[in-house]
């Protein structure tokens, strides 16, 4: 068993006294979404009905994962500090964590439809969403096409598309020819690199565990995630800017690229 996996067990635990826990949310046959969620809407998926009794009271608060690590890990720290005053939920985006599909559309909007139908399911009306990197541009869609779910939003290292222009400037900066040379790597090394890149100072870890960082987060779904990244490109005469008078926006940065 890899330390990942020792980990993933021992953080499950410690949610689990939080009250929050996984499951799989069906979103339609061949489409399944996995979600760390209160523990109260876990019978909230029986037979797709909605029990309302099982509602939480509290204001629903959705963590968004970037192009790395799945829902759990990226945000761990944020859902032990926030359970107690907030309904969590933290999914796994398609082809991350739990989340498979067997359709074949790989745009943001499809993850977005993905994500607020599974949010839906479990009885969630109104959100706070909390999307780093790619999870921002899925975030953004999700309050576009789904205003009424959407109360607010704070986004962090990302935009609201990734138009050509951006991906360019973007990549010259990182020092990497294409998105899927720098966010699949086919190497430890190449793990090592993404840490570099993404983070403020070097942050030194065993080879091991970044052996078991790439098996067990990059060495998977490489297929469908280059996918990802080719339905993520927007040519600059495509995008248009949108706007979302019904939600609050909150932008922040720091020095991240996944």
């Amino acid at each position: 068993m890899s330390s990942i996996a020792i980990y993933t067990s021992f953080l499950r635990a410690i949610l689990g006294l939080v009250g929050v826990r996984p499951q799989s949310v069906e979103i339609e046959p061949g489409t399944i979404v996995h979600i760390w969620a209160p523990s109260e809407t876990a019978k909230k998926t029986t037979n797709n009905l909605k029990q309302a009794e099982n509602k939480p009271s509290k204001p629903a608060v959705v963590f968004l994962h970037g192009f790395g690590f799945n829902g759990i890990l990226s945000w761990q720290f944020q859902v032990l500090a926030l359970a107690k005053e907030y309904s969590v939920y933290v999914p796994d985006f398609l082809f991350f964590g739990g989340s498979i599909t067997d359709r074949t559309e790989r745009s943001p909007a499809f993850q977005a439809e993905c994500m607020a139908k599974c949010l839906r399911k479990l009885g969630v009306e109104k959100c706070t969403l909390v999307g780093l990197s790619y999870g921002g541009m899925v975030g953004f869609k999700m309050a576009e096409m789904f205003p009424d779910l959407v109360d607010s939003f704070v986004v962090s290292c990302s935009v609201m598309a990734l138009t050509e222009s951006i991906s360019r400037a973007s990549l010259e900066r990182i020092g990497f020819p294409s998105w899927v040379k720098h966010l699949v790597p086919d190497t430890v090394e190449g793990v090592k690199k993404i840490v570099d890149v993404s983070t403020y100072k070097s942050l030194w870890m065993p080879h091991f565990l970044y052996k078991d960082v790439f098996e067990t987060a990059y060495n998977i779904n490489r297929k469908e995630r280059v996918e990802l990244l080719d339905a993520l490109i927007v040519k600059d005469e495509d995008f248009s800017l949108t706007s979302y008078p019904q939600v609050t926006i909150n932008y922040t940065h720091t020095h991240t690229t996944s």
